[in-house]
């Protein structure tokens, strides 16, 4: 790829994709998409919604990627798979993390300085983090920090790298272990991995994961299973 060098900002430019998973997220759509960066195209991926969603999201000028597999895995792979850009960034749908955040992680993976960029959350109200959601993240964290080395303190789908080295990571978890088994296999390729807090707001609506003691531990025996299968057994 030839990366084109904008005079007036000296930052490199190239084509930019966000992979928005999205089930039932039609309260929350029209404030997300607000914030993608202009140039920016948003990939909401419809996992199944019952309200209008994909609707929405359409009408404001997403494009919507359909996926009948239920799973946040499944949903992430899909935009993955149906980006086109060079950089794909990862973003929830809920209204909990800005988009707009995601602009200096674009820069570090276009400067060269990093191969995958993640946003560490950093709550800014009460309730934006369940403490049961908090434990969990936690508790993955130190067991990812035993299989790779890497001193991470977040496993948070805010998230960006290049296209094709992560298409080429072979991705196989469809659930909730895809975030984790994308730091696995890219620390065992190499991948300079760089960590930044972002702020993480009360998600708008209901949440389906960390919003419940259920979700989270679904969310922490999925992220386990996928350490297991990369060879580490806790």
């Amino acid at each position: 790829m030839k990366v084109v060098t904008t005079p007036s900002a000296n930052k490199p430019t190239a084509s930019v994709d966000v992979v928005l998973p999205c089930l039932d997220e039609a309260e929350a759509l029209p404030w997300v998409l607000e914030r993608i960066p202009p140039g920016w195209r948003a990939l909401v991926v419809d996992n199944g919604s019952r309200d209008d969603s994909a609707r929405i999201a359409q009408a404001l000028g997403a494009t919507v990627v359909r996926e009948e597999r239920r799973g946040f895995g499944a949903a992430c792979h899909a935009g993955l798979t149906a980006a086109t850009a060079d950089i794909v960034c990862f973003c929830d749908c809920d209204a909990s993390l800005d988009p707009a955040d995601l602009v200096p992680f674009v820069h570090e993976v276009l400067g060269g300085e990093a191969d995958l960029v993640l946003g560490r959350r950093r709550p800014q109200a009460r309730g934006a983090w369940p403490p049961h959601a908090r434990a969990g993240n936690l508790a993955l964290a130190r067991l990812l920090r035993r299989r790779t080395g890497l001193r991470l303190h977040d496993l948070g789908p805010l998230r960006a790298a290049r296209r094709e080295p992560l298409l080429a990571l072979g991705l196989t978890d469809r659930r909730s272990g895809y975030p984790l088994q994308m730091v696995v296999r890219a620390a065992d390729e190499g991948w300079r991995i760089a960590e930044h807090d972002v702020p993480y707001h009360p998600r708008t609506g209901v949440s389906k994961v960390t919003g419940t003691w259920r979700g989270t531990w679904q969310a922490v025996r999925d992220m386990s299973r996928v350490l297991n299968e990369e060879g580490v057994h806790a």
